[in-house]
């Protein structure tokens, strides 16, 4: 694995001003356009933002053709899913089968996203600020994606005038973690400062984003504080995509513009050697857990039934010796993901880099590429109230049943995997399809 790139320096002020200002003063809240309204029709592939009143700047019509051309090709091949097959005969790769909700329709999608989808980063900004961001530990898909943007050929246009959306490159990790938060001051309002005088910046320098009040606009995080960083600005809160992990609907995620991705942990930053596990008929293991018993208010409740009670349910916070986190993994039939302090948890991807079925634990957290995947044919759904009868659910499994599930997380697995360079349908890949989705049935009009 490379390391994480990071962008040359340029003798620019634009990171000095910004920093300069979100140390020494609050910014006021921008008021956000009252004529905006979302309108959600029957099907993810289907939902529009409207704008009244005047807009300066128009979306080139070529673009907006593009746009309705994608529509009509998923509308055709949800209708008539054998309409895909002659799509992109080379490619290694035809999604199908249960894993998917619509495999035709996505295989279109995917296709058409190739073909048309043109995303423009904004260039102001210097790091570690901006443009980088850490590419191990659990924030690891936060750096990987500014990497990977930076050297990204397919999807990134230099021009904005033929772009579909705008990426505002700041890392919330390296912000607040490594930099801007006083561990001791504690002021995470420094947080907010910093993000809207960037937009400021980048609102007066181009028209884009006061033309769209930031709907055509994403950011991207990992890290707890993600939505935090659009509380400061009701367009970016309100309108603008946000590509979380914490994607918690009971915090205001809104899955009709916002997108969730995967927490993976990259202990050293390393992409390979990450996926295997033994055949079903050698997992002897039912459910296994290890980690933090204080870490939210799921988790106590799974250690008070289950800690190192039960043969079958192994539940650890530490590990006895001789015990390998990943091996136990690997020899477990089922892998619990309870979530912790917020709703995502890395465990869901060692799970299915494992091959082990994930067993989700979780309250308010939309699943990463649930527009997508069919979560129902790779794991169990398990509610909080049912962890006292957590065993009972998972023996009542019938055998062919877990057998399917955990053949769909070997299809479903490549989905979830970081290359390097990124190859179709990786992780990489779905979250600028998600982002694709979100933006391909947003038209904005005047």
């Amino acid at each position: 694995m490379k390391p994480c790139m990071i962008r040359k320096l340029y003798s620019n002020p634009i990171l000095f001003a910004v920093l300069a200002i979100a140390l020494a003063s609050a910014i006021p809240l921008s008021k956000v356009s009252r004529d905006l309204s979302w309108s959600y029709l029957s099907s993810p592939w289907t939902w529009t933002a409207t704008f009244g009143g005047s807009i300066s700047s128009s979306p080139s019509s070529h673009a907006i053709d593009k746009r309705k051309r994608a529509r009509a090709l998923i509308r055709q091949a949800i209708l008539d899913p054998n309409s895909t097959t002659s799509d992109h005969p080379d490619s290694d790769y035809v999604p199908k089968g249960e894993v998917y909700r619509n495999a035709p329709a996505f295989r279109r999608s995917y296709m058409s996203m190739e073909k048309m989808f043109k995303i423009f980063v904004y260039e102001e900004g210097e790091p570690p600020l901006f443009h980088y961001g850490p590419c191990k530990n659990i924030y690891s898909m936060e750096g990987l994606f500014f990497s990977f943007m930076e050297q990204e050929k397919r999807y990134r246009t230099w021009d904005p005038g033929e772009a579909h959306v705008y990426f505002l490159p700041f890392s919330v990790v390296v912000m607040i973690v490594e930099h801007l938060f006083h561990p001791i001051i504690r002021d995470k309002a420094v947080l907010g400062r910093t993000v809207v005088d960037y937009v400021r910046i980048i609102s007066n320098k181009y028209p884009y984003w006061n033309r769209s009040v930031g709907v055509d606009h994403f950011i991207i995080s990992c890290h707890d504080w993600g939505p935090r960083a659009t509380w400061y600005m009701r367009e970016l809160f309100y309108n603008s995509m946000r590509i979380l992990c914490n994607a918690n609907s009971s915090e205001y995620f809104n899955p009709k513009k916002d997108a969730s991705f995967p927490e993976i942990n990259l202990i050293a930053g390393e992409i390979e050697n990450h996926t295997g596990g033994l055949p079903p008929s050698n997992r002897t293991v039912l459910a296994f857990f290890a980690g933090k018993q204080y870490h939210g208010k799921i988790r106590p409740i799974l250690f008070q039934h289950w800690k190192e009670n039960d043969k079958d349910i192994q539940v650890y916070e530490t590990l006895p010796e001789g015990l390998s986190y990943h091996d136990m993994m690997r020899k477990s039939k089922y892998c619990l993901c309870p979530s912790g302090n917020e709703v995502a948890s890395p465990r869901i991807v060692e799970a299915i880099y494992t091959e082990c079925v994930p067993v989700l634990i979780s309250q308010h957290y939309v699943l990463p590429f649930s527009d997508v995947l069919n979560w129902n044919s790779f794991s169990v759904n398990v509610t909080v109230s049912d962890i006292p009868n957590l065993k009972k659910i998972l023996l009542g499994i019938p055998q062919d049943q877990y057998l399917r599930m955990q053949e769909c997380v070997k299809r479903v697995q490549r989905h979830f995997l970081v290359n390097d360079p990124p190859k179709r349908y990786d992780v990489f890949n779905m979250i600028i399809h998600s982002i694709w989705l979100r933006r391909l049935n947003v038209r904005i009009y005047s």
